[in-house]
């Protein structure tokens, strides 16, 4: 799932920024290259944090909308996408037994092969899942 996180980069170089849907979870860096990578790392440690106990894991909301819902916050920054594994953080996985119709699995199948950051059917229909719960949040 794809994170927006808002960046303010000072005259010397140094960024610093913070995830608009992610209450407290801050990051920083030497330069952007650096905050990007520390933002990874301080959302994955988040996300571990909230799991470890039991508190929900925040859905992401489009940039456009925190510009919209929050102006005159968002100025004078950059914006950048981290993407989540969610995986991680949803527990141990159960196997399950499903019924589909064949075409559906056809073109889910078709779409795990052409895109590889899928991996799997499995994680297809968990990413499938989590983008429709998160409609209803």
């Amino acid at each position: 799932m794809l994170y927006p996180a808002f960046v303010e980069v000072d005259k010397d170089g140094t960024a610093s920024g913070w995830f608009p849907d992610v209450p407290g979870c801050l990051f920083a860096g030497d330069n952007m290259e650096a905050a990007f990578a520390d933002a990874r790392s301080a959302i994955d440690a988040h996300f571990e944090l909230l799991s470890e106990k039991d508190l929900p894991i925040p859905g992401a909301h489009p940039m456009e909308e925190h510009v919209v819902n929050d102006p005159g916050t968002y100025t004078g920054g950059r914006w950048l996408y981290v993407d989540v594994n969610m995986d991680k953080f949803d527990g141990r996985a159960e196997r399950i037994n499903i019924t589909l119709p064949h075409r559906l699995l056809e073109r889910i199948d078709s779409t795990v092969k052409h895109k590889p950051e899928y991996g799997s059917r499995s994680a297809f229909l968990a990413v499938a899942a989590r983008n429709e719960l998160h409609k209803s949040d």
